[in-house]
């Protein structure tokens, strides 16, 4: 089993991911393309991505033999420069360590022998390999990925107001249960058990669209716990794959909520925000509590009238945040 230990500190420091991190969809798709995946549904896919992967990606697959990744390419940001910085920062003790464990036993190219020396030279063939795999890979269906992010998002923060953390930390990764202050999934193999205690140090939530498998755990010291879980369709990820522009959305919010939410880029009593949806003020009202139990409007006494405003959360659910 894997085990991951809450305090009642924790509980309040459970965050979902804002936005989708690149590096950790890239490496999820270097999963779904080099170590399996449906044959009939990745098959094609998977074809598609090995023909467009440049000769500069190669040494991200040199970097990580037998899909062992080393813990320093452990990082989040929220754009691909920013994780790329993450993993150009990593201690030094900690690069060598990681390159040694991953790399026991056999031989390493000229440049992973100069990464563990600390070479500049080395960092930037890492640097323009992870930019040469993303774009072959997971840039041409980005914006897919993003507008299922922001689907998630708010089908996390819409479980949380409706059943609180456990409930929904239950509900967004089949298969696990929370009982006792303890979030528990059975692990990859039957006779591994592993047992994380926060600490005080927080979870992070990250969905990811490229992977099929269980749950992922990045425990790193001084850090909150990442836990990327699958999410989406389950299928390979293609531009023309994508839906309309709200579809994802909609139909975890609801096409009334979604255009309410939208219309509450100015703020709006109950009354015009009827008229402007063309439903009734029971209505409206309704949809715009429901909202506001998720943490997406804010309502205030406005005269004799409340006016609603969008959160920064409810922006940034809707699609139109920075």
């Amino acid at each position: 089993m894997i085990r991951i230990r809450f305090t009642a500190e924790d509980f309040a420091r459970v965050r979902f991911a804002a936005r989708p991190a690149p590096l950790p969809e890239l490496y999820a798709a270097f999963q779904m393309v080099f170590g399996g995946g449906e044959e009939l549904l990745f098959g094609r896919w998977r074809r598609r991505v090995l023909r467009s992967l440049p000769d500069s990606a190669a040494p991200l697959g040199e970097l990580v033999p037998a899909g062992d990744p080393p813990l320093f390419l452990d990082v989040l940001g929220e754009t691909l420069a920013d994780g790329l910085d993450l993993v150009e920062a990593a201690r030094p003790e900690l690069v060598r360590s990681e390159l040694e464990r991953v790399h026991a036993g056999r031989p390493a190219p000229g440049w992973i022998r100069e990464l563990h020396a600390g070479g500049t030279g080395a960092r930037r063939v890492l640097r323009h390999a992870h930019q040469a795999a993303f774009e072959a890979v997971v840039a041409p269906a980005w914006p897919l990925v993003q507008d299922l992010h922001r689907a998630e998002f708010t089908r996390y923060a819409l479980a949380v107001a409706a059943h609180g953390v456990g409930r929904a930390l239950q509900d967004l990764v089949p298969g696990t249960r929370v009982r006792e202050a303890t979030w528990e999934w059975p692990a990859p193999r039957a006779a591994a058990t592993r047992e994380i205690a926060l600490d005080g140090r927080g979870l992070v939530l990250l969905p990811t669209f490229h992977w099929t498998g269980g749950p992922l755990v990045q425990n790193l010291p001084d850090r909150p716990v990442v836990v990327t879980y699958a999410a989406g369709p389950g299928l390979p990820l293609t531009p023309d794959a994508a839906p309309g522009t709200d579809a994802a959305l909609a139909a975890v919010l609801g096409r009334t909520r979604l255009e309410l939410l939208r219309a509450l880029a100015d703020a709006h009593t109950t009354t015009t925000l009827a008229r402007r949806l063309g439903i009734s003020n029971a209505t409206a009202s309704a949809h715009a509590s429901a909202l506001r139990g998720a943490g997406l409007i804010t309502t205030v006494r406005a005269g004799r009238a409340v006016e609603h405003r969008r959160t920064p959360l409810g922006t940034l659910v809707a699609g139109e945040g920075g």
